[in-house]
Formats: C-alpha cells, sequence, structure tokens
C-alpha cells in the first residue's frame, strides 16, 4: 500500500532505520579507524621489534613500508571490486583479512613472517578503507546528513592517524610490542560480528568482470612507484635503488592509462577524472597528504631526540593535537552547511600552513607549549577542516555505479600523498642535517621540512582557489551542476534516515 504525502510515518520503522543507518557508519568509521591506526602504530614498537626478532635495519624499515606499498598499490583495485562484487561483502573481505593478518603478526617468531604480516594487513586494508566510505555514502543521502557523515569518517580516520603514537606507546610499554598488532583481533571480530548483521549489501549497476590487464597495472605501478618513494630515504633520489622503480612504475601507470582508454569495461573510466570537482579534489587531497602526513612522525622525533621525551610522553604530547585533528574534522560539516565546500576547504589549508610556519621556529631549548602543542594545533585543525570538504567534493561529483571507485582514488590520493611527502621531506631534513648529531643541526633540519610543508600548502591553496568549483549553493552535498527546475530532489528534500531494513 502506497503511503499518501499526509499519513504520519509510524514510530517504530523510523527509528529502527535511523539505528540502522548510524550502525552502518559506526561500522565504516571503525573500520578506516582500525586502517588509518595501523600506518603510525607500529613506529614506536619497532625498536622492541628489532631486539625480539633479529630484524636488520632495512627490515626494520619494511615492517612499515610493506604496509603502505600494499595499502596504496591495492587501493583502487578495491575500490571498484566493492562497486562490482557489493559493499557489504568487500568490507568484510577486507576486514576478516586485516584481521587475520593482524594476529599473524602479532604471533610471528621470525622477521619474514612480520613482514609478511605486514602487507597482508596492507592489503587488507586496501578492500576494507574504500569500501567503507562507499558505504557511508550509500547509507546516508546527499545533503547534510551525508555531510556530517563523511566528517565523522574523516575525523575518526584522522584519529587513527593522531593516536597511533599514544596507543603504541602505551601497548609497548604496558605489555609488548605484540599487542600493537593483536589489539586488532578483538576490535575486528567485533566489528565483523555487528557488520554481518547490521549492514545491508549493495552494488552499483550489473556484475561486471574486474578489469584484469588494468587491475594489474595500476596495483603494480602504483606499488612500484610506493617502492621507489621509501627508497628516496635509505638511497637517494639519484640511485639507481630509486630511480628505476620510481620511472618504472610511472612508466606501468602511463600503460595503465592508455589502456584504460580503449577497453571496453576499465577499472578506472577516465571519464572519472573528468568531472572538475573528482579530479581538483584529488589532485588537493595528494597536496595536503603530502604536506601534512610527515607532521607526526617529524614532531614525534623531535620530542624524543632533542627534547628527551620518552615514547610514551611524546605520544601524550600530541595528544591535544589528536583532539584539534578530530574537533576540526567534526566542525567542518557545520561550518561547510555556511561557507561552501571551497571555501572550507582554502581557510582550513591556510590554517594549516599557519601552523607549519609556526612549528618551522622550533629550537633545542623549546618549550612544550610553543614548540609542540600549540602549532600542532593549528596545524592538525586545518587539516581535518580541509579533509572533509575535499571528500565531500570529490564523492559527491561521482556517478552511483563509480562510488567505491571514487572513494578508493581519494584514499590513493591521500596515501601516496603521505608517502610521497614524508620521503621529500625526509631528503630535505637530512640534507640540511648533513649526518650531523648535533641536536642544533637535527632541529634546522626538521624547520626546513615544515617551512617546505608551509609553501606546498600556501601552493595548494592558490591552485584550490583556481581549480576547486564553485559552491552553487551554500549545502555541498547536492550535485554539482544541479540544474534549478530540472526536477531533481533537493539535499534538504532527502528524509533522514535511508538505509532500509532488508527484505523479509
Amino acid at each position: 500500500m502506497t503511503r499518501m504525502a499526509h499519513d504520519s510515518a509510524p514510530t517504530r520503522p523510523t527509528s529502527r532505520s535511523r539505528t540502522r543507518t548510524w550502525a552502518v557508519v559506526a561500522a565504516a568509521c571503525t573500520g578506516q579507524f582500525l586502517v588509518v591506526l595501523d600506518v603510525s602504530v607500529v613506529n614506536v614498537a619497532l625498536p622492541s621489534m628489532r631486539t625480539d626478532l633479529g630484524l636488520s635495519a632495512p627490515g626494520l624499515q619494511w615492517v612499515v613500508n610493506a604496509y603502505s606499498i600494499a595499502f596504496a598499490g591495492f587501493m583502487l583495485l578495491g575500490g571498484r571490486a566493492a562497486d562490482i562484487y557489493g559493499r557489504k561483502r568487500m568490507f568484510l573481505t577486507g576486514l576478516g583479512l586485516f584481521t587475520a593478518a593482524s594476529l599473524a603478526g602479532g604471533l610471528a617468531q621470525e622477521g619474514w613472517q612480520l613482514l609478511a604480516a605486514r602487507a597482508g594487513q596492507g592489503l587488507g586494508a586496501a578492500v576494507l578503507s574504500p569500501a567503507t566510505l562507499t558505504i557511508l555514502t550509500s547509507a546516508v543521502p546527499e545533503g547534510p546528513a551525508r555531510t556530517r557523515a563523511i566528517g565523522t569518517w574523516m575525523a575518526v580516520g584522522a584519529g587513527g592517524g593522531a593516536a597511533g603514537g599514544l596507543i603504541g606507546g602505551v601497548l609497548t610499554d604496558l605489555l609488548s610490542w605484540r599487542w600493537v598488532l593483536l589489539i586488532n583481533v578483538p576490535i575486528g571480530a567485533l566489528v565483523l560480528a555487528g557488520a554481518a548483521v547490521w549492514l545491508a549489501e549493495g552494488r552499483a549497476g550489473d556484475r561486471r568482470r574486474v578489469d584484469l590487464p588494468g587491475a594489474v597495472l595500476v596495483t603494480a605501478g602504483l606499488a612500484t612507484t610506493a617502492y621507489g618513494i621509501v627508497q628516496t630515504e635509505a638511497s637517494g633520489w639519484t640511485a639507481a635503488a630509486t630511480l628505476v622503480p620510481l620511472l618504472g612504475g610511472l612508466a606501468l601507470l602511463g600503460v595503465f592509462v592508455l589502456v584504460e582508454s580503449r577497453t571496453a569495461a576499465p577499472l578506472m573510466p577516465l571519464r572519472v577524472l573528468g568531472v572538475r570537482s573528482v579530479s581538483a579534489a584529488n589532485a588537493s587531497m595528494l597536496l595536503l597528504g603530502s604536506a601534512t602526513f610527515g607532521m607526526w612522525y617529524f614532531v614525534t622525533v623531535y620530542a624524543q631526540n632533542v627534547l628527551g621525551y620518552t615514547p610514551l610522553e611524546a605520544g601524550l604530547a600530541l595528544l591535544p593535537t589528536s583532539v584539534a585533528v578530530f574537533a576540526g574534522s567534526k566542525a567542518a560539516p557545520r561550518i561547510m552547511a555556511r561557507t561552501g565546500a571551497k571555501t572550507l576547504a582554502v581557510t582550513g589549508v591556510l590554517v594549516a600552513a599557519a601552523g607549519f610556519g609556526w612549528q618551522s621556529t622550533m629550537g633545542v631549548d623549546g618549550s612544550y607549549l610553543t614548540a609542540v602543542c600549540l602549532p600542532g594545533v593549528l596545524m592538525m585543525a586545518g587539516s581535518g577542516l580541509a579533509s572533509t570538504p575535499l571528500a565531500t567534493l570529490a564523492t559527491s561529483g561521482a556517478a552511483p555505479g563509480d562510488a567505491g571507485l571514487v572513494s578508493g582514488l581519494i584514499n590513493t590520493s591521500r596515501t601516496m600523498g603521505g608517502a610521497l611527502g614524508l620521503a621529500v621531506l625526509s631528503t630535505v631534513a637530512a640534507a640540511r642535517t648533513a649526518g650531523s648529531g648535533d641536536a642544533a643541526e637535527i632541529t634546522a633540519g626538521y624547520a626546513l621540512a615544515f617551512r617546505t610543508s608551509s609553501a606546498v600548502l600556501l601552493g595548494g591553496a592558490l591552485m584550490m582557489l583556481l581549480w576547486l568549483p564553485g559552491s552553487r549553493a551554500k549545502n555541498p552535498g547536492g550535485r554539482s551542476g544541479t540544474r534549478a527546475g530540472s526536477g531533481a530532489k533537493r539535499p534538504g528534500d532527502e528524509p533522514a534516515a535511508v538505509l532500509r531494513p532488508p527484505d523479509a
């Protein structure tokens, strides 16, 4: 029976639908938290891992790199798989693989076992992460509700990266390095059980075959490029160990673009990048990630190597910064409703640039308040304010059939930007330090890295002003380019709860 417009909806189904919708949001956010957390949580545990498993210095570096390379390399494939095979299925597959790999890593008895487990975690994360954003945007309609949900997703993800140092320090000091991996197991199992019950399956369009040549090319290209990037810290930018994988990866990506332009069912339809909001938001996210990701690394090593903090003290010192990025991401939807996405994104980047500029005045005898806390709050509050409108612009500009792909693309841009930025900034700092162990020289190297980040952000703000589409309405959740009188629903016309219960 069709419900008439004047009928009042029963309270019980509406309440159930809203509960289900926010259960979906909670599952998506928890999955993203775990994914981002494991990028940074192992850092403070590396010395203990080396002692316990007898890892070499290059092997220790690969504890971090194995995760990052697998994560970046497989993310586009993971995003497209969510569109084709089902978002719930890929969410459960990715989380299951991530949880199993975490268990294997926590129980590892040899160095190669730990490295294989970290690569498995990265693969699981690459499948899981795009599915989290796609599930969230599919469950919540375009408009204020979706913008708030994306803000929560960004805040939780950013909080995962920010909390990595603190959580890793606490677990390593109180228990063992193994618990920085084993902690994922009970959380993953709980989310798996909840997701199996609460998530409804959904996919975009027909079940097509995966574009296997495209999948192989883009995965190999991204992974090889990421490998080349992480080699720069040890070998420099001009060494064959860096140039060969970098140029090889770029060549593979060039072939990927050629193949995608000619195949009937491409992994990444090039028309997606023809949408201005998608291409501009991804380029902006790449620059934002490249400038801001290294902040956690440099501030942590500055606090420990120069100011003399313990790993746990360094993690606690960054707690206000963690709160700032969470608060910025959560405040972004409300501010965006008044200013528009473009204005807020540019403002957030400028706030972050001011924080990086302030941080570059750091000294050997810097105080906690002015050399760690307040600059860090500005840097990460600005990053949180900018990330949410960029993700909103990218996902709202995509067709429903490309939602998983665009979710994977925005995550790939952020991850690859972070890997590239950290490698470049580490090289900049090392060139300034010139191998000196003097605290003043080390600090000068870190300060130069922060000045470089500030300059990148200022350039990014200018690019965003010129390229990001302007807001045609105050609400950025509406699809760009919708014409008045076209018959399309406005964002405000959508119901608050849109995820229907599964058919009985």
